[in-house]
């Protein structure tokens, strides 16, 4: 287990964490969660063994492995699928050792170590490598590319494969979703809570933790505390515990203000010098109190803007693209009024940031016509206008230069809006984080007073109290909105409807992200369809005894169905019992010292459910894949 003592932890002079006591047990998956800047990093680091505590202790079992990400990757010759394989540590050691042994003549040894590879399931390493790079949007003729091929985002993915593939005993992922689509987070989610190994994961997508993880280690007011159950269970016990002390702390003061006035009223009167006294000490000895901070930092919307044409911008007959050879998306009908609150979906590459770049006139259409409403505002958010904001000026400057007749004093209260408080609205922007970049381009779009929102994963870098800023304003927002994010929570929160982008087209999509999974499975089997045809002999087959092969492949794969109905029925069971155990632990009561016996035996039970569902999980997958090695002989 991981435990922390009275832990305290320091960066340069700044005090981040300090004080604090935790336990992390084996196999538990906790999100790691708090403001930017609160510590999160650098308690990675001291897991890591990178930092050393400035007090106290932090401690884990000397034998585990630690698997992370690495931030950088170098431009390699080597491909991917081998570069992932790097992360299985003890299989290259033994690849290496194999082929020392060879090179000795060594028959015995060789043997050994086969064995050896064997029994880590060596031999399939480059099977579950490749699924893993297809989980994370890979193409199978991608992984033989070399590394130095892909950009820097993939060049990511490819760090995240490395690390998922090594078989750790704690795996420490920092914001593993920003450098992914929709589809992938989705893979990923499933990918985690399979995994049997202890997770420690920074994340600011409220939905992948809720799905993922099971304990939030929050820190706040250089406080770390370990919360039981996931992100929403979490925020209803810190709103309790927030009440409960705002209570004491109201309480107190006024306490305070009674024992200061009865000192102020008699310390000079001789008869009462002696209770004055006491009040004094009594004062001194009151626990020191802080009220509780339950507002955000952000507070922002966007102003209505000043007309609200009807339509506000339309694409027709429209082909996108980056030149006539390199259509992206063709016979493209958009029409944008006011209230359209339209989510792209579509896998990485489809065409969904050509569709924005065209949609806001950055990319010019190669057929078609666009039309715009007179004095349209188009509020445009891409990682490419972080790139855009001048290194060396100040949220400051930025603000002045977009609206010259606005005082300093009406910037500052501005920008203060979006967390820019004090002389962080002075620092230059080539000093600034990914996410103060992330908001400075926020607040410049809101103070032009779009009448459009064209917002390309406009949640990298922003944490979870930015996130929910951004919600509560883009649901108030009166103009129209084009969005596409990786996450859940703001699609669900800010969107109406869904549009597909696939197979070079744009079309309407009737249903929500859970249709949008089943929509990615059915195109996965497609795909495997289509790929197999394609690269079988063109050959004519007689309807009737293809007939008799289906039927047959059919009643050779019903045992396996048989089976895989079973598990899915115990899974849903578990999954039943399970949401009963966690809308229990969800209640701030449960968690009051009278229920500790009640609250220990909810917490093994979720364990144990979520461990059954787990392996029943595992048994299904494999059955289905069978089953799918069955049905794909036709």
């Amino acid at each position: 287990m991981i435990t922390a003592n009275n832990l305290g932890l320091d960066r340069g002079t700044k005090n981040l964490i300090s004080g604090s006591s935790f336990t992390i047990h084996p196999n538990h998956k906790v999100g790691l969660v708090g403001a930017n800047g609160c510590g999160k990093s650098s308690l990675f680091a001291a897991l890591l063994g990178e930092l050393q505590p400035d007090t106290g202790d932090l401690s884990m079992p000397s034998s585990w492995s630690i698997a992370t990400v690495k931030q950088d990757t170098p431009a390699l010759e080597q491909s991917a699928l081998d570069y992932v394989m790097d992360g299985d540590k003890e299989f290259r050691q033994l690849e290496d050792k194999l082929e020392q042994a060879r090179k000795d003549d060594n028959g015995s040894l060789e043997a050994t170590i086969i064995n050896q590879i064997d029994a880590i399931h060596g031999y399939s390493l480059p099977a579950r490598a490749g699924e893993l790079l297809h989980g994370l949007g890979f193409l199978q003729s991608q992984l033989v590319n070399p590394v130095k091929a892909f950009s820097g985002g993939w060049r990511m993915r490819l760090n995240l494969a490395q690390a998922l593939i090594s078989r750790a005993d704690l795996l420490l992922l920092d914001e593993p979703t920003n450098h992914l689509d929709l589809d992938a987070v989705i893979w990923l989610q499933r990918w985690l809570k399979r995994f049997m190994g202890t997770l420690v994961l920074i994340s600011h997508d409220r939905d992948f933790l809720d799905d993922v993880i099971g304990q939030i280690l929050h820190i706040e007011h250089k406080q770390a505390k370990l919360y039981s159950g996931n992100y929403t269970a979490f925020e209803r016990q810190r709103a309790e515990h927030l009440a409960q002390q705002d209570a004491q702390y109201q309480k107190q003061q006024k306490e305070v203000a009674h024992l200061t006035s009865f000192v102020d009223r008699f310390r000079a009167k001789a008869s009462k010098a002696k209770q004055a006294q006491s009040r004094l000490k009594r004062l001194q000895k009151l626990p020191d109190l802080a009220p509780a901070h339950v507002d955000s930092q952000f507070t922002f919307n966007f102003e209505t803007p000043e007309s609200l044409p009807y339509p506000l911008l339309s694409l027709t007959d429209s082909e996108c693209g980056y030149n006539p050879e390199a259509i992206i998306l063709s016979s493209v009908n958009m029409t944008l009024v006011p209230g359209s609150r339209i989510g792209l979906l579509g896998r990485n590459g489809a065409g969904k940031s050509t569709l924005i770049k065209s949609l806001a006139g950055e990319l010019t259409l190669m057929q078609g016509e666009r039309y715009c409403a007179q004095e349209l505002k188009v509020g445009y958010f891409s990682q490419h206008q972080l790139e855009q904001l001048h290194m060396a000026s100040s949220a400051i400057d930025h603000i002045l230069r977009a609206k010259p007749e606005k005082t300093l004093l009406e910037a500052r209260s501005f920008l203060g809006r979006f967390g820019f408080s004090g002389d962080q609205a002075l620092d230059s922007v080539g000093t600034m984080s990914g996410g103060e970049k992330a908001r400075l381009v926020l607040a410049l779009i809101v103070l032009e007073k779009p009448q459009l929102l064209l917002l390309d994963e406009p949640t990298n870098h922003l944490d979870l109290e930015m996130r929910q800023a951004l919600v509560l304003a883009l649901q108030d927002f009166e103009g129209a909105i084009i969005l596409i994010a990786h996450d859940r929570f703001l699609l669900e929160s800010c969107v109406d409807e869904f549009y597909i982008v696939a197979n070079n087209t744009v079309k309407d999509f009737d249903g929500d992200i859970d249709d949008y999974q089943q929509w990615l499975n059915d195109e996965k089997k497609l795909t495997f369809k289509n790929a197999k045809a394609n690269s079988g002999a063109a050959e004519t087959v007689d309807k009737k005894q293809q007939r008799r092969e289906q039927a047959e492949l059919r009643k050779k794969a019903a045992p396996l169905k048989k089976q895989a109905d079973k598990f899915e029925k115990l899974i849903a069971k578990y999954q039943v019992e399970l949401d009963e155990v966690e809308s229990v632990l969800a209640d701030p009561d449960i968690y009051q010292a009278e229920h500790k016996a009640r609250l220990s035996e909810l917490i093994m039970k979720q364990a144990k459910l979520k461990s059954d569902i787990e392996e029943n999980e595992m048994e299904w997958l494999d059955l289905e894949e069978q089953i799918e090695a069955v049905m794909s002989q036709e």
